[in-house]
């Protein structure tokens, strides 16, 4: 019996505008793929330079959002859906990484179907807070530069691994500590609770990205460290933010040496 394709389902899936087919999706997918109703064969798919998404939140330039102030409670609710926004976007890179990339070990599309599943329960969460307060996704303004990397690597599965969980993703390792205190000063419980399980389950997606990355560069005879920084140089020209959170970083496989030319890097700019 003919088995149903596993590049194909993930690029209807992501294509979806649905909200709540998309978050039902990942976790049918997962175990269609578990169970073995579906084979990675390499075939040929449209390009898909948009996801499906819903009507909102409306997308605008990261320079047009609202500073963010915990003080109030609009405040506290625009910060909750930033982040919900981003773990909604984080859904269609890891979607995206099974469609587009094809020919690579089935574990690599268990690693990321594993992604999705985990980002739309992390977004799911975040929903619940959000509707706790009274609130919705898509109720506040969002910006779109997490699938803008993924636009500008889409041809390339190095460069994907290298460049959205070994530098977006693994960004959030970093911020997330410090919001984490702000909604803790602020008495929010909950929130803090969700946060805490989405950086804990985050250094896991960032360790994958760095086992792909390093896989890849093995098979292409090339230096991960080399070639990291390389990647930073050709499409970030070397900004990276600080500062950087060294533990959670190492659990998700950056080496000393990678964490130092990185620290290097933040005080050029």
């Amino acid at each position: 019996m003919s088995r149903e394709n596993l590049h194909r389902a993930a690029f209807e899936l992501l294509r979806i505008p649905d909200l709540e087919a998309k978050l039902s999706g990942c976790a049918r997918l997962q175990q269609a793929w578990r169970s073995g109703e579906l084979a990675a064969t390499p075939l040929s798919l449209p390009e898909l330079t948009e996801p499906g998404r819903p009507a909102r939140p409306s997308l605008v330039d990261p320079r047009e959002l609202p500073r963010r102030r915990l003080g109030s409670e609009g405040g506290r609710l625009s910060m909750i859906h930033a982040i919900a926004h981003i773990e909604f976007n984080a859904i269609h890179l890891a979607l995206d990484a099974v469609q587009r990339f094809h020919g690579l070990p089935d574990a690599y599309y268990s690693d990321w179907l594993g992604v999705a599943v985990d980002e739309a329960r992390h977004f799911s969460l975040l929903r619940e807070r959000l509707a706790a307060g009274g609130a919705a996704y898509g109720d506040y303004p969002a910006h779109d530069g997490l699938w803008d990397m993924a636009l500008r690597t889409r041809h390339d599965p190095l460069a994907r691994m290298a460049l959205v969980p070994r530098v977006m993703e693994a960004r959030g390792l970093d911020v997330t500590p410090g919001i984490i205190r702000r909604f803790a000063a602020i008495g929010d419980e909950r929130t803090v609770a969700v946060l805490e399980l989405i950086l804990r389950e985050e250094v896991g997606h960032v360790e994958a990205g760095t086992r792909w990355f390093h896989y890849l560069c093995a098979r292409r005879g090339l230096d991960p460290e080399t070639r990291y920084f390389e990647l930073l140089r050709e499409h970030l020209r070397g900004e990276i933010r600080c500062p950087l959170h060294h533990a959670a970083r190492r659990a998700a496989g950056f080496s000393e040496s990678e964490l130092k030319k990185l620290e290097e890097l933040c005080a050029r700019h």
